[in-house]
């Protein structure tokens, strides 16, 4: 019979794992720099009045929510709501146009009705390899808005995103572990850029 002290090695290796892949992270040089340029590019967008789309399938459909939610609500301090949806949320939507058009076009067909020229779609993939993902993001540059996709290390059909932020791991947990983190560090600047006042007024500022 298992007890939980044999599950402590287990434990401290998925721990090792998850901080090495994000050490790994924090020294690459151009995947930071990407991170800073759609921070930029977010700043900039939600200024302009533009609109944030995320989307995703299974954990990486979650992150979008997520992601979603830290810009509509509040990432760290009181402040006003910015444009953000994920596409995966809406489940009449989703499984009516899976059911008349494909599961391929469940995200792209919503672009095409909701999104407009400057808005910014976020692809979310470990795989990036999801016909439904690559055939939204191709949608999006098609109808004149920014792309980014965050995915794994290896080489994919996502790469016509205009920014790709590639984290340097292959194994979906780690992959996924550092796609909310980039999230919250995404999230936490643009907040912290477009609304210093709240911000410097706030405890997260005394952080």
């Amino acid at each position: 019979m298992s007890h939980p002290a044999d599950f402590e090695s287990s434990i401290t290796r998925s721990i090792h794992s998850s901080v090495e892949v994000k050490t790994l992270l924090l020294h690459q040089p151009q995947v930071l720099a990407q991170i800073a340029e759609v921070c930029q590019l977010l700043i900039d967008a939600f200024r302009r009045g533009n609109k944030l789309f995320l989307f995703g399938n299974g954990g990486s459909a979650a992150d979008a929510q997520h992601i979603a939610a830290e810009f509509v609500g509040r990432f760290a301090f009181n402040r006003s709501p910015l444009p953000a949806l994920a596409l995966n949320a809406n489940s009449s939507s989703v499984t009516a146009i899976a059911n008349d058009s494909g599961f391929d076009h469940v995200f792209a067909r919503q672009l095409a009705a909701l999104a407009c020229r400057g808005d910014v779609a976020i692809a979310i993939s470990t795989s990036a390899r999801s016909p439904n993902v690559v055939h939204a993001i191709s949608a999006a540059k098609a109808m004149g808005l920014h792309t980014v996709a965050l995915t794994g290390a290896e080489p994919n059909a996502l790469n016509v995103a205009d920014y790709r932020i590639s984290v340097p791991s292959t194994e979906t947990p780690r992959i996924q572990e550092c796609h909310i983190l980039i999230g919250h560090v995404i999230t936490e600047l643009v907040e912290q850029t477009i609304f210093p006042d709240e911000y410097n007024s706030s405890p997260a500022a005394k952080h």
